[in-house]
């Protein structure tokens, strides 16, 4: 096949560009093709270079001949058939977004790494038996993240998401080897509430970070990894768990191991680009331009920096920024909905059904808690997936709707398996089919679209303060519902409760239909323009 390389003219109709570039030709066309995609420059050729193999060019041909002179080519690009329909102008940020989702593989291997080897920490710590000091060892990282989602507001609007990130992963590191080296039950203590520190920094940061980085056109699919990350980190803490069956000291290992991803993320952020729009409002324009060319593309500079300056100019103006700025529209208005959307999230039982689950395994026949706990989180894994794909798609309204309807409807399934009398196998399969379809469901919508969207409703100004406020809000009730859950079981039946995780599922859609507003395809400036009056009838 022979190939040509043709140096154009100026030439508007090709790719958009009156700047001469060079072409890879797959070949010359020899006849022209009925119905073919084809691309034709009829600007005269005067200075046209043609760079082809070694051979010297043919003789002209007569014009008895069917070939098109050299001076009036039609070409037809196979290249372009090939890569009809392939979008990838989501790859130049793929790379940085990747980096900050390192810390959601973080947050979700602390999650599972305590679950299976607590029984011979407990052991070796000399705790056994106390279920009250299990628990602790368990969850005391819930309070170092209350206080990392609180702090964190601060750190990113002084250094930059780079830095804070990089600050974030040493509390990560130390209480992940304080833990791994832990002779007793207070070493272990500090180890895990330094990792709840980190946790608590990193669940405010990657949503953040990820939000004001991204393209508009692929936010809420790159705004997906943070779920994906959490759900790989889970099934990775799961699949290293499985020798601490064998070996009761194999828990100092998978907490050693939970440090490389630490220095991964260090290391990584190192490369990654910075905010843009906090490199906007400290000053540094140029550098702002360089980081919009490189991620969104050269066409998209002039138009999001008029953009960025729109809103920054209007903060400048507004330098107050406290946490009294919450209660202050728009403000009040996206941290009552951040707020909300966290308390019917854990309302809604996500932590109490995936605590459930291994026992509804085991009625099944299913004894091991790890193999349970994988098929679990492969489902979780699985409506990630999905939610990658239709995020940008379907809209984040439509998704967290849905999601909500589906994890209720999975709700009741459950409900009505427990309670109405049905053979003992049908009801075990009803019980699984309705766990399964409701970590699915919450994977889809409830999961990924309530962290996306909060940062995508904030104000440039306030954002990392509504985050704090709305992050905290969700440790809270993670830390009640994981207080209360077994005791509400015990006093009133698993039906009764799970039904009410059914009914918080469907105030939660009509919370969603009344007060979530569609954020697809609009850049933050232009919602948060939508969302501020006064910015509105300025740019009106």
């Amino acid at each position: 096949m022979r190939y040509l390389a043709v140096l154009y003219p100026r030439c508007p109709g090709i790719i958009g560009s009156s700047k001469p570039r060079f072409l890879l030709l797959h070949h010359l066309l020899r006849r022209r093709a009925k119905g073919s995609l084809d691309l034709r420059c009829r600007a005269p050729l005067e200075g046209t270079r043609v760079a082809a193999s070694s051979k010297p060019p043919p003789s002209p041909v007569s014009d008895s001949d069917q070939q098109p002179q050299i001076s009036d080519v039609d070409v037809r690009f196979d290249l372009q058939k090939e890569t009809e329909g392939l979008d990838l102008g989501w790859l130049p940020s793929f790379p940085h977004v990747l980096t900050a989702s390192m810390a959601n593989f973080l947050f979700g291997y602390h999650i599972g790494v305590m679950n299976g080897p607590i029984e011979a920490i407990a052991h070796e710590l000399g705790f056994e038996g106390n279920s009250f000091l299990e628990g602790l060892v368990v969850s005391i990282f819930i309070a170092g993240a209350f206080i990392g989602s609180l702090g964190v507001s601060s750190f990113v609007d002084k250094f930059g998401s780079r830095r804070t990130f990089q600050l974030d992963t040493i509390p990560l590191i130390l209480g992940a080897l304080l833990s791994a080296q832990a002779h007793n039950l207070n070493e272990m203590l500090w180890g895990r509430f330094l990792v709840g520190l980190g946790i608590g920094t990193n669940t405010v940061l990657v949503p953040l970070y990820i939000s004001e980085v991204s393209p508009t056109k692929y936010r809420g699919s790159l705004g997906s990894l943070c779920q994906i990350g959490t759900c790989l980190g889970i099934i990775a803490s799961l699949a290293l768990g499985i020798p601490s069956e064998s070996d009761p000291h194999w828990w100092r290992i998978m907490l050693y191991i939970a440090c490389v991803p630490g220095f991964i993320l260090i290391f990584g952020m190192q490369f990654a680009v910075e905010s843009p729009r906090w490199l906007y409002k400290v000053g540094r324009v140029n550098e702002t331009k360089r980081v919009i060319e490189t991620i969104w593309g050269e066409s998209e500079v002039e138009k999001s920096i008029e953009e960025i300056k729109t809103v920054i100019n209007d903060d400048v103006k507004n330098q107050k920024t406290s946490w009294l700025e919450l209660l202050v529209e728009p403000n009040k208005k996206v941290a009552f909905i951040g707020g909300s959307l966290f308390i019917l999230q854990q309302f809604a039982g996500i932590n109490g059904v995936l605590y459930f689950s291994s026992l509804t395994f085991q009625d099944v026949g299913i004894t091991s808690s790890s193999l349970a706990s994988l098929l679990v989180g492969l489902t979780n894994f699985a409506g990630a997936l999905f939610a990658l794909t239709l995020m940008d798609n379907q809209g984040r309204r439509r998704l967290l709707i849905g999601s909500y309807l589906g994890m209720a409807v999975s709700m009741f399934l459950i409900v009505y398996a427990i309670t109405v009398p049905l053979d003992e196998g049908s009801s075990h399969i009803l019980s699984i089919l309705g766990t399964l379809m409701y970590i699915f469901t919450f994977a889809l919508g409830a999961g990924p679209v309530t962290g996306i969207i909060i940062p995508e409703l904030s104000s440039n100004q306030s954002r990392s303060k509504i985050m704090g406020f709305s992050f905290s809000i969700h440790w809270i009730c993670n830390f009640l519902v994981g207080l209360y859950f077994l005791e509400l079981v015990e006093k009133f039946g698993v039906g009764p409760v799970y039904g009410a995780f059914g009914g918080v599922s469907l105030m939660s859609a009509v919370f969603a239909t009344y007060f979530i507003v569609e954020t697809k395809g609009r850049s933050l400036e232009e919602i948060e323009i939508s969302m501020n009056a006064n910015l509105a009838a300025k740019d009106e």
